[in-house]
């Protein structure tokens, strides 16, 4: 998920948002001002059961957030360096850049998160039940409770035992314990969750037919999400059996194409795109130091007349929004890494950060594809 704006850092891992996490918010803020709140404390002010509202949903939003920093935190006690958490529509994701090395830290890292989420649960109904006692306000009670139950339900869905779910990791870990075979367990828990979108999509559909209810299509929206994140994931699964113990230096095309940051669009497409058949072309300076990246669909975006005013350096992803990799990492490190600006591209940089290389989307699927058949061929001898 593709981070809109960052927030911070939090236990040394960086903090961003999607844009689509305000959607969640506005639907708690609506939900509760609009149905739940006045329904419990009638007699309150429009913008009192507003503010009590979205007050709620940054709190729910703060529980994600302690759910996804409770996976960074012990994932990296377990060894697996954390790129960043992200909060979007469908709640946060951590990501981890590598895989747990053993059936015990794989399930350390799933479990902690709906333990966490239990655990804020079970402390929203004690201030509840606080508040209760000392008499406290019907608003303050209610979104106290409702704090309480959300995570509950949150922490309960994601123990389903179906990737890309918590559970579904826990019964990848159980099933890597019990076969010895982490390939073959992730891919059962994936399929796992892909039967388990399907089922909610059913599920979805047949409320908003027989029921005519929003929430039929939302979680319909939830299983079409499930199906393809799992499916996404098992196809990763067989892409780093496929790559393992493969390194960036294996895959790269070494030595690109490279262009100046000054020329204009005009001078590019006449000098290097009518000589070279690439789609990608790294920008560097006199001392080859990568000053950024453009691609063809960027190329595409600069306006006929503009074209001949307008500069690489202009349009150009910036250095710190490629993926960046040493030749000698492994190409399964590099592979969660390689989207967003420069369209599924990875430059590949030396000690000195001089560009020695670039990897495409091409160059990880031929390199698959020669991986599976070495695969087939040894299965058969």
């Amino acid at each position: 998920m593709t981070p809109t704006f960052r927030l911070g850092r939090i236990a040394g891992v960086q903090v961003s948002a999607n844009w689509s996490v305000l959607v969640i918010l506005a639907l708690i803020v609506v939900g509760l001002a609009a149905g739940r709140l006045p329904l419990v404390a009638p007699g309150r002010s429009v913008l009192a059961y507003a503010a009590v509202g979205a007050l709620s949903g940054l709190v729910f939003l703060a529980s994600l957030l302690a759910h996804e920093v409770s996976h960074a935190v012990v994932a990296r006690r377990n060894g697996i360096a954390v790129e960043g958490i992200t909060l979007w529509l469908f709640g946060g994701v951590a990501q981890l850049r590598g895989e747990a090395s053993s059936p015990g830290a794989d399930l350390r890292i799933a479990g902690v998160g709906p333990v966490v989420s239990a655990l804020l649960g079970g402390g929203f109904f004690a201030a509840a039940a606080l508040v209760g006692v000392l008499g406290g306000g019907p608003l303050a009670l209610s979104a106290l409770s409702w704090l309480a139950v959300i995570n509950i339900v949150l922490a309960a869905f994601n123990l389903i035992p179906a990737a890309p779910l918590d559970g579904g990791r826990v019964l990848r870990a159980v099933l890597w314990r019990v076969t010895g075979d982490r390939r073959r367990a992730a891919v059962i828990a994936t399929r796992a969750g892909v039967i388990l979108g399907f089922t909610l999509i059913g599920l979805g559909l047949a409320q908003v037919v027989l029921v005519r209810g929003f929430g039929g299509l939302w979680l319909a929206l939830i299983g079409w999400f499930l199906v393809n994140a799992a499916r996404a994931e098992e196809q990763q699964t067989v892409w780093q059996s496929a790559l393992a113990g493969i390194r960036v230096a294996d895959v790269m095309t070494p030595d690109p194409v490279t262009a100046s940051p000054e020329l204009t669009v005009r001078e590019f497409i006449d000098e290097y795109l009518m000589r070279h058949r690439f789609n990608t072309f790294p920008l560097v300076d006199s001392a080859r130091q990568l000053t950024g990246l453009v691609t063809l669909n960027r190329i595409r975006q600069v306006p006929d007349g503009q074209r001949a005013a307008t500069r690489l350096a202009d349009i150009a992803c910036r250095p710190a929004e490629l993926p960046v990799a040493a030749a000698q990492e492994l190409l399964t490190d590099l592979l969660p890494r390689m989207a967003g600006c420069s369209d599924g591209r990875a430059v590949v940089l030396d000690s000195q950060r001089r560009l020695v290389g670039i990897v495409s989307p091409s160059d990880v699927a031929r390199t698959v594809q020669t991986a599976e058949l070495r695969m087939s061929v040894g299965d058969k001898t």
